[in-house]
């Protein structure tokens, strides 16, 4: 193999959950070029890996088939060897597809899986996580099972965090896109108000969540919690949960950033379940959910409301 692109151009989670088929793929062919395709958004997580020669970015903010057919042009001049598409979408089935690779692979789920040149099966909900799913598309170069996600944060990076980090501090990540896989904001106070009166505790998340982080501090009276929402960058937050005692997460992104880092993690998980694959990868990493709901998992991604009316899930003991 000499040149070799893979696919993923799904969330920020799915991104890192693909970082395991970038280091096998670099073991097994460690003078292939490794390039790699991420939605626009998604590549600061990529920044410093030491295992791409390229990343590519599916940028729709000018349109989305000229965004896809140009980089359909631009695969097919490269003449790669072997094309994985890690997602189960159409947009990035069709850049496969047409991408002249000599070996596409992907999954078969995908609406133009049937223009690869091999399919493999993509089951949720018997337990497998998705980094086995994703390596199972490379086990015939012999790729191991389950290999941890990995993100490379600068020396940079660590220079931002360094005023953070102490010898007791904790991070939770409040926020998600979907209600149903949100820890709602009543037990994030509960949970703070357990915390030491002296620890830290620092919010993270987006710039979007620093409305939700504000809520939290003054709902918990606690005066050591300071809002870094919108602060620190993917890489910086995910350095900060390295050295942290303990970060708390939902079912989200923040969970894999955790992972890939190796930070000890605590992770809410309300309308989904572990089973799915998603859960965390971390030495030290812990699940809390209520058992035994005939309602849960009302589907495979979140709800904008509990289907119910009553989100029972979400009522976990800390």
């Amino acid at each position: 193999m000499k040149r070799i692109l893979v696919i993923q151009t799904a969330f920020l989670g799915d991104v890192i959950l693909a970082t395991p088929v970038l280091s096998e793929l670099k073991r097994l062919f460690p003078n292939a070029q490794l390039d790699m395709l991420v939605k626009k958004g998604n590549e600061s997580l990529l920044l410093n890996n030491p295992h791409l020669h390229e990343l590519h970015i599916l940028n729709k903010s000018k349109g989305k088939w000229r965004a896809i057919f140009g980089l359909i042009k631009e695969f097919r001049k490269t003449d790669y060897d072997l094309v994985i598409n890690l997602h189960r979408f159409g947009s990035s089935g069709l850049i496969t597809a047409l991408s002249k690779g000599k070996k596409r692979y992907g999954f078969r789920k995908n609406p133009f899986s049937f223009l690869y040149t091999k399919r493999f099966a993509h089951k949720i909900g018997d337990g497998t996580h998705e980094v086995e799913r994703n390596l199972s598309v490379i086990a015939e170069f012999g790729a191991q099972k389950l290999v941890k996600p990995e993100l490379f944060p600068s020396e940079k990076d660590l220079a931002r965090i360094e005023a953070y980090v102490t010898d007791d501090y904790y991070c939770i990540a409040p926020a998600s896109v979907w209600f149903t896989k949100q820890f709602p904001e009543e037990k994030w106070v509960e949970l703070i108000q357990t915390f030491d009166s002296n620890a830290i505790i620092y919010v993270l998340g987006s710039p979007a969540d620093k409305e939700l982080g504000e809520s939290i501090i003054k709902n918990s009276k606690h005066s050591g919690t300071i809002n870094l929402a919108g602060e620190l960058s993917l890489l910086q937050s995910a350095a900060l949960m390295k050295s942290a005692k303990r970060s708390y997460v939902n079912d989200s992104g923040p969970l894999h950033l955790a992972s890939s880092v190796n930070a000890n993690v605590t992770a809410f998980f309300c309308s989904t379940i572990p089973d799915f694959g998603f859960g965390p990868l971390s030495d030290d990493s812990e699940i809390k959910q209520v058992e035994g709901l005939d309602c849960r998992p009302c589907g495979i991604h979140g709800h904008k409301t509990c289907p119910k009316g009553h989100f029972n899930c979400s009522k976990i003991e800390l």
